[in-house]
């Protein structure tokens, strides 16, 4: 829509920052406008890049930690299951 008209209503999302123009009388969106992305510079990338694999890394460990105690505790209950038996 190239010329505002007088009636419509500019509305600016809190969140997402985009711009809508309402039309009070029909209640319907006329226009709306995305806002546009800042652009962060080359060493934000990296380190926000650096961030994402450092957790990924700790996931990993972490996950890999867990399986190492559930394949210990399931080693301890069969050991003991077998001396039942034995016994």
């Amino acid at each position: 829509m190239e010329e505002e008209t007088p009636n419509l209503i500019k509305v600016s999302c809190p969140d997402c920052r985009t711009i809508l123009w309402v039309d009070p009388l029909t209640q319907t969106v006329i226009k709306s406008e995305k806002a546009k992305k800042k652009m962060g510079s080359l060493d934000e990338l990296l380190i926000k890049e650096k961030k994402k694999k450092e957790e990924v890394d700790r996931r990993f460990k972490s996950t890999a930690e867990l399986e190492k105690k559930k394949k210990r505790a399931a080693e301890d209950q069969f050991a003991q299951a077998f001396r039942k038996l034995n016994k």
